[in-house]
């Protein structure tokens, strides 16, 4: 893939093209038996569901659905993409990013949630709230994943190999550098994690420049990203855990949640902590007292 092929790829994931892209990706991950189609043991010559198999599924026309994946329908109905997604047996968030690249729906005005919405109270700047997290690794990440600020934990933990004098970006480094990669004891759960993060925000930004020139570059410079990014897969992270391998302090389990900026403009805070009286929570006191 060329880097114009990307970012065109990447350019558009509103057009006919994305959603097509997402339906046969999609289709081809379903099994017979996971879908409850008989297949009375038949020789299957593709994978996953038939395009007959899926329509009937969902209760459109098998001209239609044809049509769809070629990217020659325009503008389904919002219950025919729902009808889709349940077919598909997609997740919440898988779901909400077809209703968005089918044009069905709008992404939220501010992208926050309730709860989220609660920070706007917050008297002191967003960027600023990590020196106030000593107690854990908290790292504020731009929409598109650059590190815009850290913490000395944060720092100890993914970044004290890196020039300081250097813009860097998670998904860069997860791809690119070779350090970043073997800190990470599951490594391809980590990246598929990101990129269906990332394809998800590309979803509800689909102007973004620096989003396209992102992707564009990440499925030149990794044929692991390029893989990853044609399978569209669509995740909305916010909270889970990260395994790590430390060159000093071994393996780490970390949990980590998402806060979001109150004004709505893509603004995060990656929080990593540690569960009371585990060998992750002793190596994260070393380090702070090895930094005092």
């Amino acid at each position: 893939m060329t880097l114009q092929q990307a970012r065109k790829e990447s350019a558009s994931p509103a057009a006919p093209g994305a959603l097509a892209d997402f339906l046969r990706a999609h289709r081809a991950r379903i099994t017979p038996e996971q879908a409850g189609v008989a297949t009375y043991g038949a020789v299957r010559r593709v994978p996953g569901l038939r395009r007959e198999e899926l329509a009937q599924l969902a209760g459109v026309s098998v001209n239609y659905y044809t049509r769809l994946e070629q990217g020659e329908a325009m503008n389904p109905s919002p219950g025919v993409v729902t009808a889709l997604a349940r077919a598909l047996q997609l997740d919440e968030d898988a779901a909400a990013y077809l209703h968005t690249i089918a044009g069905t729906t709008q992404p939220a005005a501010s992208g926050m949630t309730e709860a989220e919405d609660s920070e706007a109270d917050m008297s002191f700047t967003f960027d600023r709230l990590v020196e106030h997290m000593p107690g854990t690794a908290a790292i504020t990440l731009s929409a598109t994943n650059d590190v815009l600020s850290y913490n000395q934990l944060a720092y100890q933990l993914f970044f004290f190999h890196l020039d300081l004098a250097e813009q860097w970006n998670t998904h860069r480094l997860l791809f690119t550098d070779p350090y970043t990669r073997d800190l990470y004891r599951y490594w391809n759960e980590e990246a598929s994690l990101a990129v269906a993060s990332l394809r998800f925000h590309a979803a509800s930004t689909p102007d973004d420049t620096a989003v396209q020139a992102l992707v564009g570059e990440l499925c030149v410079t990794s044929r692991e990203f390029a893989r990853l990014w044609a399978g569209h897969p669509v995740r909305r992270c916010t909270r889970g855990t990260k395994h790590l391998i430390h060159p000093e302090y071994g393996d780490l389990d970390l949990e980590y949640q998402v806060l979001h900026a109150p004004d709505g403009n893509g603004r995060r805070i990656l929080i990593h902590t540690a569960a009371p009286e585990t060998t992750t929570a002793d190596a994260l006191t070393l380090m702070r007292e090895s930094a005092a």
